[in-house]
């Protein structure tokens, strides 16, 4: 028997196992961290405001440096806050659900209970195919995701949302195209990076994880997720593959 090639043979198919057992080890770690650092991040949200409340009743104005310093650490804090939850969704895909047969106009319409709309922005769906086999909690996280992100995103005060899906041949064709200003096709990978935002957060609050989000999503289920402009030079269109599960 040759040992060595035994143990080069088992080497090599242990590399995948191996792998996967980091990348579960890392994400529980992440889900760990997130949900304990949160539990803190709370106490300094709460913190300014009982500040505030203390300075009010003491009689000093809350106009000037004092003012805006207690508006900046609110922003912050909130900010971080919504890393972590970002965070914590991230880790949290493919896990601890069920596989079911999501209706998609179900689904849509508890998104929409979440994810208020601005009055001027109004959304459309065309569902050819009704359904998808899916984690219960993965096709809201990912709807979820793409709808905040087109409304997050847009420059206007008014906008149009298309939720769309059919199937083909091997898969559930899943689309969500807004008519925004568009990502430029250089920066099409590279916003699909957790933390990465095209714009400041300064302009626009958000966490850079929500195409992160729908990405792992995509990953999970054997699909793929890519973007394209939706027309005329502006709009994005984000279309995710879900292969069939039988």
């Amino acid at each position: 028997m040759n040992y060595p090639d035994m143990i080069s043979d088992n080497a090599d198919r242990s590399v995948p196992a191996d792998s996967a057992r980091a990348s579960k080890e890392f994400e529980d770690f992440v889900y760990l961290i997130s949900h304990d650092v949160r539990n803190s991040v709370r106490a300094l949200i709460e913190l300014p405001q009982w500040i505030e409340e203390d300075l009010s009743e003491a009689g000093v104005r809350m106009d000037g440096p004092i003012g805006r310093n207690i508006e900046l650490m609110n922003r912050h804090t909130g900010r971080l806050d919504r890393m972590l939850v970002d965070l914590l969704t991230f880790s949290r895909v493919g896990r601890m659900q069920d596989m079911v047969s999501a209706d998609l106009a179900g689904v849509l319409e508890e998104v929409l209970d979440e994810v208020i709309l601005p009055g001027g922005f109004r959304l459309v769906s065309a569902f050819d195919c009704t359904h998808v086999r899916i984690g219960e909690r993965d096709i809201l996280t990912l709807l979820t995701a793409l709808i905040s992100n087109a409304v997050k995103h847009h420059d206007g005060d008014a906008g149009k949302i298309i939720v769309s899906a059919h199937e083909e041949k091997d898969g559930v064709v899943l689309c969500v195209s807004d008519d925004g200003p568009g990502i430029p096709e250089d920066f099409r990978n590279q916003v699909m990076d957790a933390m990465t935002t095209l714009r400041p957060r300064d302009e626009v609050e958000g966490s850079g994880m929500g195409l992160a989000i729908a990405r792992k999503i995509a990953l999970r289920y054997g699909g793929s997720i890519s973007l394209s402009s939706a027309g005329d030079g502006r709009g994005t269109r984000v279309k995710v593959i879900l292969p069939l599960q039988r």
